[in-house]
C-alpha cells in the first residue's frame, strides 16, 4: 500500500492526514468517512523525505 497525504478543512481549521491506501480516491474517502463535515482540499502521494522532516497526523491519531 502507498501512503497518501490528504488535506481537509473544517470550518476555519485546516488539517493534514497521512493515510495508507491503495489509491488516492480510497484515501480521500477514508478521510471523508472520519470527518464527514470536512471538505477535502487535496490528495497527494507521500514524499518520504519531506514528510519525514515535517510529519503529519495519521488517521488513527485524530484527537476528538
Amino acid at each position: 500500500m502507498t501512503s497518501y497525504i490528504v488535506g481537509v478543512r473544517h470550518k476555519t481549521r485546516s488539517k493534514v492526514l497521512t493515510i495508507e491506501a491503495e489509491d488516492a480516491l480510497v484515501a480521500a474517502l477514508r478521510a471523508k468517512h472520519e470527518n464527514p463535515e470536512a471538505v477535502i482540499t487535496y490528495v497527494r502521494k507521500s514524499n518520504r523525505r519531506g514528510d519525514h522532516r515535517h510529519p503529519h497526523e495519521g488517521l488513527a491519531e485524530t484527537k476528538k
